[in-house]
């Protein structure tokens, strides 16, 4: 049986290659990849743009409600006036690092704050006020000392169940060594200390030297600390005593591994 003929063949070739799809050479390939690049691109400066403008142009994301909390001496309405919020600004404007800075330097009773964001419309202002562990009597007023020592306001009235401090150093070298800021924070350091019962029974911080702090009780008790070194110890011989003679009068704990009790 006799092949195709040359002209067969040439038809078959021709319907083959015409029934492949076109092929496409590198450079059709390169103009794809981009175009794809350039929409990819234009989508995304799109999608950037209508970000920056629903953040800073739109009324959508925009402050309108203020949220203050933590306050206990002070008040939301005086927080909130320091804190100055732009209600009304885009959100994403507001400058919450300049705001906590104002807090704290135009209201010291503030320890710390944390001024954040609160999508969709709102700024939270989470307050940590400063806790007296001491009093300093001055002018018939009294200023409050902290934990760290700083005095960060004075009030007309004495708050509850803070002892009094009352720092009169005699002269000698100890007050030329450490100084009364020193002792003040020495005085701190041993109010810090005290077992929960003592604290609250505590009326008077005196301190006389560095190494000479005594305590006034309630019931005309007194305890002589010494310095405040050891502190821990001292509280837990302290406790052990007063458990062991509630009705005495006088402790002494400055040395804590020989320490005495007496009547008066």
């Amino acid at each position: 049986m006799a092949g195709p003929t040359t002209a067969q063949r040439g038809a078959a070739g021709r319907a083959d290659s015409s029934a492949r799809p076109p092929h496409i050479g590198p450079e059709g390939s390169r103009i794809s990849r981009r175009l794809l690049l350039v929409l990819i691109g234009v989508a995304a400066a799109l999608l950037a743009a209508f970000v920056v403008w629903a953040l800073y142009g739109s009324s959508w994301f925009r402050v309108e409600q203020v949220r203050t909390s933590g306050v206990e001496v002070l008040t939301r309405e005086e927080v909130e006036a320091v804190a100055a919020t732009p209600v009304g600004a885009p959100l994403a404007s507001v400058d919450i690092d300049a705001m906590e800075r104002r807090l704290r330097q135009k209201l010291p009773r503030i320890d710390t704050v944390d001024v954040v964001r609160s999508w969709p419309d709102g700024i939270g202002l989470k307050v940590t006020e400063r806790k007296p562990v001491l009093l300093v009597e001055k002018g018939g007023k009294f200023v409050e000392v902290d934990a760290e020592g700083v005095r960060f306001a004075t009030v007309a009235e004495a708050p509850e169940g803070v002892p009094l401090l009352e720092l009169k150093p005699e002269p000698s070298a100890s007050l030329r060594r450490f100084g009364e800021d020193r002792l003040l924070r020495e005085a701190v350091r041993v109010a810090g200390d005290l077992p929960d019962g003592v604290a609250a029974d505590t009326e008077v911080v005196r301190v006389v030297s560095y190494d000479d702090i005594s305590l006034r009780l309630t019931r005309d008790r007194e305890v002589m600390w010494g310095s405040g070194e050891d502190g821990s110890v001292k509280a837990r011989v302290l406790d052990a005593l007063m458990m062991a003679s509630p009705k005495a009068g006088h402790f002494d704990v400055s040395v804590p591994t020989a320490p005495a009790v007496s009547a008066s």
